[in-house]
């Protein structure tokens, strides 16, 4: 799946080394199993562009100006999270072991094997578009959450640390029957089908920080 944000139909891989006959042989390798590339000789020109318009970067770990762990770190600073392979020649390995310390996706060492960098690649292409799914679906579930009444979100929290309707009705001074009814509407909005559901959304939410202690009584209803 191409980035929503790239102009271009296809997923964009961008391929940053200041060699300029290995960025056009890596520019042919991958628009021949069908994406598309962008090509730069320098990490500063990169990020000039705005790593939000590719889907993942092929990143030489030495080059004139800004080091690939540079240009990695800056993008890790300004919050990007594009999936990062680092392209490595000899010696460099230690460099690349510490871009995957950092949090890059890959290292792979110079000469390649074009099949292993094509799988690598589309390994980092898979995993930008699960987390992309992940981040929109998170954000559809805090917008629904904040949608509901403030009491609906109380009840949600304490469903969530395993209270039951009676414990939550005494807490917020309502009754247990006005208790179920918020608690379906809330069901209701966020999507829920059943308790255990609503319970991993608000764990997705942050609400709580873990599933409650079967013991606590959650299923007592």
């Amino acid at each position: 799946m191409s980035n929503p944000l790239s102009p271009h139909p296809l997923p964009c891989i961008a391929v940053v080394d200041d060699d300029q006959a290995l960025r056009e042989s890596l520019a042919w390798l991958l628009e021949s199993v069908g994406l598309a590339t962008q090509a730069y000789a320098d990490g500063e020109t990169f990020l000039a562009t705005r790593a939000a318009t590719v889907d993942a970067v092929l990143l030489d770990v030495r080059m004139p100006g800004l080091s690939g762990l540079q240009v990695h770190q800056q993008l890790r600073d300004e919050g990007i999270t594009l999936p990062v392979i680092i392209m490595t020649g000899h010696g460099d390995v230690p460099m690349a072991i510490s871009a995957l310390k950092g949090g890059a996706f890959d290292f792979i060492e110079k000469p390649f094997n074009p099949q292993q960098l094509i799988d690598t690649v589309q390994q980092a292409l898979n995993l930008h578009q699960r987390e992309r799914l992940a981040q929109s679906q998170l954000a559809a579930l805090q917008a629904r959450y904040q949608s509901l009444r403030p009491k609906e979100q109380q009840i949600i929290l304490h469903v969530a640390e395993g209270m039951t309707s009676r414990e939550i009705a005494a807490h917020i001074g309502v009754s247990g029957k006005t208790v179920e009814v918020y608690r379906l509407r809330a069901m209701k909005t966020m999507g829920a089908t059943n308790l255990a559901q609503l319970v991993r959304q608000a764990i997705a939410l942050e609400l709580v920080a873990c599933l409650p202690d079967p013991a606590s009584g959650l299923s007592r209803r």
